[in-house]
């Protein structure tokens, strides 16, 4: 039996699609194995988010080709979409397939010819208007399942490359979501997922439904228990929308609503298409209606041009919106983007000192909020268990929680009273008579 290996880096979306790639290869009798074992064929799904996410593409590549000279190497995903010149000159790349035609890879690594050398099957994402049908059918041993409902973007941050790997919005046929729903649910998934390049624009591009449809269309699916998305950006947060998010029960409140930065003059440079004022409404509008939502953001410190004062403005922002987490990107110039073109960039050790202000403030935010649920019964979906009799799971409102029990807890939603913190989570006790 041949051996595959579908590896991803980056974000959810790759590392869903990879799981879609090796179930491909399964379905065709190959047995599918780590990216650090032995292989026939290796899957890279690279990431270009920045250019070090393209240095660790062809680390890996040069890795893995190491491991069986003999191997076929088939590089997708973002860099190789953008850069397929480029990949195809990296030594051990036998076959360059972009952020398209992934459905076909099984054929074309079996047809791939050994001496016609590097293949590029690359065409142009930007006329693209279908969402391919990548879905997963067999899921691992796990309680939550990611599902990928939307590519591509349209928003061309100033600093972001991926609408250029992923084309435009390209939205899943509702039935086809739901239909992989019912198999998550029948597989004993307890929780899903929604995500895409940017999910908020589900539905955008066609007419028969949007990202409030399909949530209530996926809340009505018996089984799943808990729904979540993944990033949100200000403007999608309407009165309906956080009016809906609160009547349906099984979609959790914790929201990661997207800043990159507190201040407007970086906000208008990075080509956002909200300002603060816009996100300061968004976030009051979810806290009215569900007041003990989570909310997270990412943001971007040292863009070209932030200024001391900038960054004073932007942290005094994030201070004031008391997120519980913010995950904090100091700014690294992207190829072929607008921002690095600019003149202004600044040198590493400011973007590393504003980096560390702003994790020192995300960390007492998260301590805040954790502080905040001691003493109270929430609802927990243990995961794992993270050592003997001892589980570790998640509330809707994403707290990581940590209980001791004598029984097998995984997969099951229990009321669990909070004692105190530990380390980025909380402990909990579960009733006596489990």
């Amino acid at each position: 039996m041949k051996k595959a290996a579908s590896f991803a880096l980056g974000c959810k979306v790759n590392q869903y699609e990879s799981e879609a790639i090796a179930e491909l290869f399964a379905e065709k009798g190959y047995e599918i194995v780590g990216v650090n074992e032995p292989a026939d064929v290796y899957v890279i799904n690279t990431c270009t988010v920045t250019n070090f996410g393209d240095k660790k593409s062809r680390q890996l590549i040069r890795k893995v080709k190491r491991q069986n000279e003999n191997a076929i190497v088939a590089v997708v995903g973002c860099y190789a979409q953008t850069a397929p010149e480029e990949l195809m000159n990296v030594d051990g790349v036998n076959l360059v397939i972009g952020t398209k035609d992934r459905a076909r890879i099984v054929e074309l690594v079996e047809q791939y010819d050994a001496e016609a050398g590097a293949q590029s099957y690359v065409t142009d994402i930007m006329k693209e208007r279908l969402f391919e049908p990548l879905s997963i059918q067999k899921l691992a041993d796990r309680t939550r399942a990611y599902l990928k409902i939307q590519d591509g973007c349209s928003q061309y941050c100033s600093y972001c490359i991926i609408p250029y790997a992923r084309g435009p919005i390209r939205s899943r046929e509702p039935e086809d979501v739901l239909a992989e729903v019912r198999r998550l649910a029948a597989n004993g998934f307890r929780e899903i997922v929604l995500t895409g390049i940017h999910v908020a624009s589900y539905g955008k591009d066609r007419r028969d439904t949007s990202l409030l449809d399909i949530l209530r269309r996926v809340h009505e699916v018996d089984g799943i228990e808990r729904i979540r998305f993944s990033s949100i950006e200000p403007n999608v947060v309407t009165e309906e929308f956080a009016q809906t998010m609160a009547a349906l029960s099984k979609v959790c409140g914790h929201f990661h609503l997207s800043l990159q930065s507190g201040c407007d003059k970086t906000l208008r440079e990075m080509n956002r298409k909200y300002d603060t004022e816009k996100y300061r409404q968004a976030a009051a509008m979810l806290r009215r209606y569900m007041p003990d939502a989570a909310l997270t953001t990412d943001m971007i410190v040292g863009f070209p041009g932030e200024t001391e004062a900038d960054f004073a403005e932007s942290y005094a922002f994030a201070e004031e919106m008391a997120f519980a987490k913010i995950h904090v990107f100091p700014y690294s110039p992207k190829r072929g983007t607008p921002a690095a073109e600019r003149s202004d960039q600044l040198p590493n050790a400011v973007k590393t000192e504003r980096s560390h202000k702003l994790m020192l403030l995300s960390d007492k935010m998260s301590a805040d909020f954790l502080a905040k649920h001691i003493g109270c019964d929430m609802d927990v979906l243990y995961e794992r268990e993270t050592a003997e009799g001892v589980f570790e799971g998640h509330t809707m409102n994403y707290i990581k929680v940590s209980a001791k029990s004598g029984q097998d807890l995984r997969n099951q939603i229990l009321r669990t009273h909070m004692v105190q913190t530990e380390g980025e989570g909380l402990t909990g006790e579960i009733p006596a008579e489990l």
